[in-house]
């Protein structure tokens, strides 16, 4: 039997009603979450690189794991009097890490795009689908009822 009736348009749109119904439920929890936590102060829209740049001077364990783990020193500019937990610290040959940061929230924030745009397209198809299923009749109703 081919999926194009009735029910089947009736179960499409149910489940895709149920998916952004937990999608949704998700990004208000994480939301809520980080005001919680005090990670979120507010909602104001400023640049990623100023946003990194006030992440990066209100936390020490998170810059100490940020250093290690990509191996730079300092965030605009690499400073020999300041202690750092990198590998390149000892060589004394190491990069700035706002470089390194900005690529990696770049590459976070265009797949983050990319889900958005997957989710915009699902959108129309979903009313797409509630607009033949509002046209449609219900096979058990009555013939000859109007819609």
């Amino acid at each position: 039997m081919v999926c194009g009736g009735f029910a089947c348009s009736k179960n499409c749109l149910c489940a895709l009603n149920l998916l952004y119904t937990l999608v949704s439920l998700l990004l208000i929890g994480i939301a809520a979450w980080g005001i919680g936590f005090g990670l979120i102060s507010s909602f104001r829209v400023v640049g990623v690189s100023q946003l990194l740049e006030v992440g990066w001077n209100n936390t020490n364990s998170a810059r100490t794991d940020i250093e290690r783990n990509l191996n730079c020193c300092g965030f605009r500019v690499f400073d020999l009097n300041e202690t750092c937990s990198s590998d390149c610290f000892r060589s004394r040959q190491c990069q700035p890490c706002a470089p390194i940061i900005e690529e990696y929230s770049g590459m976070v924030l265009r797949f983050v795009g990319g889900i958005g745009l997957f989710f915009s397209f699902t959108e129309i198809l979903g009313v797409w689908l509630t607009y033949r299923y509002r046209n449609q009749k219900d096979p058990r109703a009555n013939p000859s009822a109007f819609l």
